[in-house]
Protein backbone atom coordinates (compact mmCIF):
# COMPACT_ATOMS: atom_id res chain seq x y z
CA UNK A 1 0.00 0.00 0.00
CA UNK A 2 1.21 3.63 -0.50
CA UNK A 3 0.03 6.81 -0.99
CA UNK A 4 -1.14 9.42 1.64
CA UNK A 5 -3.97 7.76 3.52
CA UNK A 6 -6.65 9.40 5.45
CA UNK A 7 -8.10 8.41 8.76
CA UNK A 8 -10.91 9.22 10.88
CA UNK A 9 -12.32 8.21 14.10
CA UNK A 10 -16.00 8.70 15.27
CA UNK A 11 -16.73 7.84 19.26
CA UNK A 12 -20.77 7.61 19.26
CA UNK A 13 -21.98 7.12 23.04
CA UNK A 14 -25.24 4.98 22.87
CA UNK A 15 -28.44 5.25 24.79
CA UNK A 16 -28.99 1.93 26.67
CA UNK A 17 -32.04 1.22 24.72
CA UNK A 18 -30.33 2.31 21.42
CA UNK A 19 -27.13 -0.54 21.56
CA UNK A 20 -29.43 -3.23 19.23
CA UNK A 21 -30.48 -0.89 16.55
CA UNK A 22 -27.46 1.13 16.27
CA UNK A 23 -25.75 -1.57 16.17
CA UNK A 24 -27.79 -3.00 13.38
CA UNK A 25 -27.24 0.08 11.46
CA UNK A 26 -23.38 0.46 11.72
CA UNK A 27 -23.14 -3.01 10.38
CA UNK A 28 -24.73 -2.16 7.37
CA UNK A 29 -23.48 0.97 7.05
CA UNK A 30 -19.92 -0.91 7.21
CA UNK A 31 -21.33 -3.48 3.94
CA UNK A 32 -22.51 -0.77 2.51
CA UNK A 33 -19.06 1.40 2.48
CA UNK A 34 -17.43 -2.31 1.61
CA UNK A 35 -19.99 -2.46 -1.51
CA UNK A 36 -19.69 0.75 -3.00
CA UNK A 37 -16.69 3.06 -2.13
CA UNK A 38 -13.65 1.78 -4.12
CA UNK A 39 -11.43 4.57 -2.03
CA UNK A 40 -12.10 3.09 1.10
CA UNK A 41 -9.19 1.30 2.37
CA UNK A 42 -10.33 -0.06 6.18
CA UNK A 43 -13.89 0.45 8.05
CA UNK A 44 -14.51 -1.32 11.10
CA UNK A 45 -16.89 -0.49 14.34
CA UNK A 46 -15.23 -0.96 18.06
CA UNK A 47 -16.27 -1.60 21.19
CA UNK A 48 -14.48 0.30 24.26
CA UNK A 49 -13.40 -1.80 26.30
CA UNK A 50 -14.95 -1.16 30.11
CA UNK A 51 -17.91 0.85 28.19
CA UNK A 52 -20.70 -1.04 26.85
CA UNK A 53 -22.54 2.22 25.17
CA UNK A 54 -19.82 3.17 23.78
CA UNK A 55 -18.54 2.55 19.27
CA UNK A 56 -15.58 3.81 17.91
CA UNK A 57 -15.91 3.82 13.71
CA UNK A 58 -12.29 3.46 12.60
CA UNK A 59 -11.84 4.39 8.67
CA UNK A 60 -9.29 4.73 6.49
CA UNK A 61 -9.38 5.80 2.85
CA UNK A 62 -6.82 6.37 0.00
CA UNK A 63 -6.32 9.86 0.40
CA UNK A 64 -8.58 12.70 1.59
CA UNK A 65 -10.76 13.04 -1.63
CA UNK A 66 -11.73 9.38 -1.09
CA UNK A 67 -12.74 10.70 2.01
CA UNK A 68 -15.04 13.17 0.49
CA UNK A 69 -16.29 11.10 -1.36
CA UNK A 70 -17.35 8.90 1.29
CA UNK A 71 -19.31 11.64 2.70
CA UNK A 72 -21.35 12.95 0.02
CA UNK A 73 -22.84 9.56 -0.55
CA UNK A 74 -26.76 8.77 0.02
CA UNK A 75 -25.52 6.55 2.90
CA UNK A 76 -23.76 8.12 4.86
CA UNK A 77 -26.81 10.78 4.91
CA UNK A 78 -29.06 7.93 6.22
CA UNK A 79 -26.71 6.82 8.33
CA UNK A 80 -26.93 10.42 9.74
CA UNK A 81 -30.45 10.84 9.90
CA UNK A 82 -30.69 7.51 11.23
CA UNK A 83 -28.22 6.95 14.19
CA UNK A 84 -29.67 10.22 16.06
CA UNK A 85 -32.22 8.02 18.23
CA UNK A 86 -29.89 5.17 19.33
CA UNK A 87 -27.22 7.98 20.68
CA UNK A 88 -26.59 10.32 24.11
CA UNK A 89 -25.53 13.52 21.58
CA UNK A 90 -23.51 13.94 18.60
CA UNK A 91 -20.71 12.37 17.68
CA UNK A 92 -16.66 13.39 18.86
CA UNK A 93 -15.00 12.65 15.42
CA UNK A 94 -11.21 12.86 14.94
CA UNK A 95 -8.91 13.59 11.92
CA UNK A 96 -5.70 11.44 11.98
CA UNK A 97 -2.35 11.76 10.65
CA UNK A 98 0.26 9.08 10.26
CA UNK A 99 3.41 9.86 12.12
CA UNK A 100 4.74 6.18 12.08
CA UNK A 101 3.05 3.27 11.20
CA UNK A 102 3.87 -0.49 9.56
CA UNK A 103 2.38 -2.19 7.34
CA UNK A 104 2.27 0.50 4.49
CA UNK A 105 0.29 3.25 6.15
CA UNK A 106 1.69 6.35 4.80
CA UNK A 107 2.15 9.63 6.42
CA UNK A 108 0.68 12.25 4.43
CA UNK A 109 2.77 15.31 3.52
Amino acid sequence: MSGAQYAVTARFDLKPEGVEGFDALAQWRIEQAAANEPGLVGYAVHRVDGEPLARVFYEIYRDETAFKEHRATEQTAEFGRRHVPFVQGPPRIEFLNVLFSANGLAPRP
